[in-house]
């Protein structure tokens, strides 16, 4: 992996869709894979596209078995396309073996080199590439004190913790200056508590590196606290690509929409369309929701509707949302209400614990939900 300058700064765009700059660090066209033979191969990937801006921290989001693996091991050059192609800054990658693209990948399992210090395990790769020794030495104790490590340069890995073995990991793979980084999974290893530590540090290291960090994760809040933008993915197909905002509050579809975070989900009928506005009517309440795509007057659809934007009153009008508050569910922070509307429906409802908030609702009474402006969002599917 050749050593390389790394453009620190790159203009953004409004755009959730495109890559926001003109040059992709890494652009994905129409990339297609499939495993194995017929009747028997296995298509993990379905013409895919989308573009990673350089300077950016780029998530790939979705469940087990979604394609997000298969990608990143695409763009390391550990797979091959079955069609389509990856260019690497206007750069075609076909044909060119891993150790000749100018990447770095950080795995689940951090593999470091038990026999070796740490001053040692992160100065590995730079030896490799035959990097003069006082160079190596120089780059070696400034990635050690980029993840706050000084004086760990002369343990060995088994005298660190989980969290410490993934900083070194991620300096390794940081020390060549890799024009793209690669992250598979790498903190799925640790405990929760740690977790949430590390997203913090590696978002911070992507932001001093300068680098364009590609990570991979089925974990939503990962995705959400450290993304730029997030590709969500299903089943070999690219469901959404927005940043953590886009995603959570304009879903696109029934996939996205339940995929990230919590929501409910309402059988509409559509009265009207106007724009990016539809009235639709779900039993006796007709709601002004936003489209996610074009849609008629007189289909069925899909509203999602996010726990915490809703709220519990009295009913007061025939056209309210009625059910019945079965049951009161203490979290901590907020309290989940669980409503169940007189047609069957289960509806969930989120309000914060503050220190005057009081519901004089008990469960088994009658609660009308008052949906707060904005927050109905008619699905594509």
């Amino acid at each position: 992996m050749p050593e390389t300058d790394v453009n620190v700064s790159a203009a953004r765009s409004d755009s959730p869709d495109a890559a926001p700059q003109s040059r992709a660090a890494v652009a994905i066209k129409a990339v297609r894979k499939v495993f194995g033979l017929p009747p028997a191969q296995v298509t993990a990937l379905s013409s895919v596209s989308f573009d990673i801006a350089d300077n950016e921290f780029f998530t790939l989001l979705g469940p087990s078995g979604c394609g997000k693996t298969t990608l990143l091991r695409l763009i390391a050059g550990f797979e091959q396309p079955t069609d389509g192609e990856i260019l690497l800054f206007g750069e075609h990658l076909e044909g060119l073996p891993p150790n000749k693209r100018p990447v770095n990948t950080v795995f689940q399992q951090y593999a470091l080199f038990p026999h070796m210090s740490i001053r040692d395990n992160i100065g590995f790769g730079l030896k490799m590439l035959g990097v003069d020794k006082s160079e190596i030495a120089q780059r070696t104790k400034r990635m050690l004190e980029l993840i706050q490590m000084e004086s760990f340069g002369d343990r060995r890995p088994s005298q660190l913790s989980g969290g410490q073995q993934q900083r070194v990991a991620l300096a390794r793979a940081l020390a060549p200056s890799p024009k793209v980084l690669l992250l598979d999974e790498p903190l799925s290893a640790l405990d929760l508590k740690l977790r949430q530590a590390m997203r913090v540090e590696l978002k911070q290291l992507q932001q001093e590196t300068g680098i364009t960090f590609v990570f991979v994760t089925h974990d939503q809040e990962e995705a959400l606290t450290m993304s730029d933008r997030i590709a969500v993915m299903s089943a070999g197909e690219l469901q959404q690509v927005g940043s953590a905002k886009d995603i959570y509050e304009a879903p696109r579809n029934r996939f996205v929409a339940d995929f990230i975070g919590e929501t409910n989900f309402l059988d509409v009928t559509v009265e009207e369309v106007s724009g990016s506005q539809a009235l639709c009517r779900f039993g006796p309440a007709r709601l002004t929701c936003s489209t996610a795509g074009p849609t008629t007057a007189g289909s069925a659809g899909h509203v999602s509707i996010r726990p915490e934007r809703l709220s519990l009153t009295r009913p007061s009008n025939d056209d309210d949302l009625v059910g019945t508050l079965e049951r009161l569910i203490y979290l901590g922070t907020d309290t989940q209400h669980l409503v169940r509307l007189d047609d069957g429906t289960e509806i969930t409802v989120r309000a914060q614990n503050a220190h005057d908030s009081s519901l004089d609702i008990a469960v088994g009474e009658k609660a009308a939900l008052k949906i707060d402006t904005g927050a109905a969002r008619l699905l594509v599917d």
